[in-house]
């Protein structure tokens, strides 16, 4: 941290898998650009369990409460038990309503300008959790049900937010995405809170509807006509990941989580625990999640000398090996090789 640089409280969970590596060469970057972060380090997912605590212990907890900001590696869930996915039990602890991933094309692909945010609504839907079996033919669990659960009041907050970001931003439109031609209740209500509240913003903001499906479709073969996207949970999962695959995957995409009792700023891909310790994983999506982590403080400057630095070694063919499949002159590096090329470049 170098003199003068102000001095801001942060929570760090380096996460499980790939995490703490992807988070080392994180953490260099950050510092060689000036950090303003002073990290309260904590632990979560199967680091924890190994632990023997809580995937998502009461420390943790307690130092995302006081800095009301963190950083986060990918933390694992271990399937079957009684273990709820520590990610939502973080968004429900934190009431971090707004799932945001922006996507831009850095390198060439298959598609080219592209720059989308997806802003998922991240508490409702069909994530609540809210399910049982029913008996059906004699048969106690012959039917799983699940609810979907959208109230009025968390899609004006959803969609209010989307839309003040969008005019912020300087974005010209957004598309409100639904399902109310088949769940005309709770999708319906999702589409004509949207609506209404589009009425205040005539003039500053251009806003339209999309059904589902034919987004899948439209962000396949005409991607250009997309700007900002607001939907409902399910979807908003779902959408993101294929915006992501427009340009190059999800070790491109960054995430934050936004709440009214904090901020969680993520790389939205796996623990990858496969190539877990091998030096090899891709830290870019990390590093553009501290990069929008460094807006959301105020530290403008320093996002843009980040992500400038990221995309100028990226264009010059300096990857990790998973974007080495995209077109161009490809010079292989490694996570801690990568940091330093990014270091070299931020100027």
């Amino acid at each position: 941290m170098t003199e003068g640089t102000k001095r801001i409280p942060a929570t760090l969970i380096k996460g499980d898998g790939i995490g703490p590596e992807i988070t080392g060469a994180t953490l260099a970057v950050l510092d060689a650009l000036g950090s303003p972060f002073v990290w309260d380090e904590q632990t979560g997912g199967e680091t924890a369990i190994a632990l023997g605590l809580d995937p998502l212990p009461d420390a943790t907890l307690e130092s995302i409460r006081r800095t009301k900001l963190a950083l986060k590696g990918p933390l694992g869930t271990p399937s079957g038990g009684s273990y709820r996915s520590v990610n939502v039990r973080l968004r429900e602890a934190f009431n971090l309503f707004a799932n945001v991933r922006p996507a831009r094309t850095i390198v060439p692909g298959r598609y080219d300008g592209i720059d989308i945010i997806v802003v998922r609504e991240n508490l409702e839907g069909a994530y609540t959790g809210d399910e049982h079996w029913e008996e059906v033919e004699g048969d106690p669990k012959g039917a799983g049900v699940a609810i979907v659960r959208n109230t009025r009041k968390g899609a004006e907050r959803i969609v209010r937010y989307a839309f003040d970001m969008a005019v912020r931003l300087g974005r010209r439109k957004v598309t409100v995405v639904h399902k109310s031609n088949i769940i005309k209740i709770a999708s319906g209500l999702f589409l004509s809170v949207a609506m209404e509240i589009a009425k205040e913003y005539e003039g500053r903001l251009e806003v339209d509807s999309m059904i589902v499906d034919a987004t899948a479709e439209r962000l396949v073969t005409k991607p250009e006509i997309f700007d900002v996207i607001v939907t409902t949970n399910l979807f908003g999962d779902i959408l993101s990941d294929q915006v992501a695959g427009l340009v190059g995957g999800l070790g491109l995409i960054p995430g934050g989580n936004i709440g009214t009792e904090a901020a969680i700023f993520e790389a939205v891909h796996g623990t990858a625990p496969d190539i877990a310790g091998q030096n090899k994983a891709n830290p870019t999506a990390l590093m553009l999640s501290a990069a929008t982590m460094l807006d959301h403080v105020g530290e403008h400057e320093k996002a843009t000398r980040l992500r400038n630095a990221i995309e100028k070694t990226l264009q010059s063919g300096q990857r990790t090996g998973d974007l080495a499949r995209l077109p161009g002159t490809v010079t292989v590096l490694s996570t801690s090789d990568y940091a330093k090329a990014v270091i070299a470049n931020l100027g």
